[in-house]
């Protein structure tokens, strides 16, 4: 698709008020080039038997900036809670991004702990034994947390998981050896999810289909979040009480099918009073993403 120039937009005064208690900041630099329906480039023809037909003047369709879409559309959604999201179109690369700031991963972040230990297998040229098969499974399907710790360790601690990251794409992600409190960004989470999903990743193709199989069979429980957003979701939840306020971490990342187009989507919060609470924003945050990145005019 055709590049556009970036622009920001000041944040409706509701959104920054109720939504942003840590100070995120909304939007990175993300803008896309979905036009809306309907308009071309306009043309006019003239028929004359002295003189040639007149040339096609070209102009340009209005640009279009997702994350100010974007951030409108969350406005009426918060509940109190901080909250960031990406989306991307991989059909088309539209992309748009709500805040910056960074939170905790709880779960989510197992996602990228196997995606490190595959890596490592593929550098090592082998496939991974049972028991890290087994780990592996029991951390993507059931949020297993031993299983976690001890695939953490297999990849050389944090500073393995960070120097995986550096490979797949992500800027914005800092491992802890609590992995639950590891720091990322939405925008990386979307990169995590294209290093999965897409072919342009150092992750091998059985690598990635692996990945996208454990993801696309969590526990019937666990699969809230962004299959709020459309069909077909492959996705990891994270969710986590904070001991020092009591109040909960929700997250969600996956691949959705919505109007005939694939996306990604990553949403992070936290500041929830309940776990229920929590999901439900996230599941409204997701859809509210997804509806942007289609456009709703544009939806079957």
């Amino acid at each position: 698709m055709s590049r556009h120039r970036s622009r920001r937009r000041a944040l409706p005064a509701l959104l920054t008020t109720a939504v942003l208690l840590s100070g995120s900041a909304a939007g990175g630099a993300y803008l896309v080039g979905r036009s809306p329906d309907g308009t071309s480039a306009a043309v006019a023809a003239v028929s004359s038997a002295s003189s040639p037909p007149a040339a096609a003047v070209p102009s340009e369709e209005p640009e279009v900036d997702l994350d100010a879409e974007l951030a409108g559309s969350l406005a009426t959604l918060a509940d109190g809670a901080d909250v960031s999201v990406a989306v991307l179109d991989t059909g088309s690369g539209a992309r748009a991004v709500y805040g910056d700031d960074t939170y905790d991963t709880a779960s989510i972040v197992k996602v990228d702990i196997l995606a490190a230990l595959l890596l490592r297998a593929q550098d090592e040229d082998r496939e991974l034994n049972g028991a890290e098969h087994a780990y592996a499974e029991a951390m993507i399907r059931r949020s297993d947390n031993a299983s976690a710790t001890a695939l953490l360790r297999a990849v050389g601690g944090e500073e393995g998981l960070d120097a995986a990251n550096e490979r797949l794409g992500l800027t914005g992600t800092t491992a802890a050896h609590a992995w639950g409190l590891t720091q990322t960004t939405a925008a990386d989470q979307v990169r995590l999810l294209e290093a999965v999903d897409g072919t342009d990743s150092p992750l091998s193709k059985d690598s990635r289909a692996y990945l996208t199989e454990l993801m696309g069979e969590v526990e019937e429980d666990q699969r809230w979040g962004v299959s709020a957003a459309g069909t077909g979701a492959v996705l990891k939840n994270g969710w986590m009480p904070r001991t020092t306020t009591g109040l909960w971490d929700i997250n969600s990342i996956g691949r959705v099918e919505r109007g005939g187009r694939t996306l990604l989507v990553a949403v992070l919060s936290r500041g929830h009073a309940t776990k229920e609470a929590g999901v439900a924003l996230v599941e409204s945050v997701a859809e509210a993403a997804a509806r942007v990145a289609v456009g709703a005019d544009q939806e079957s």
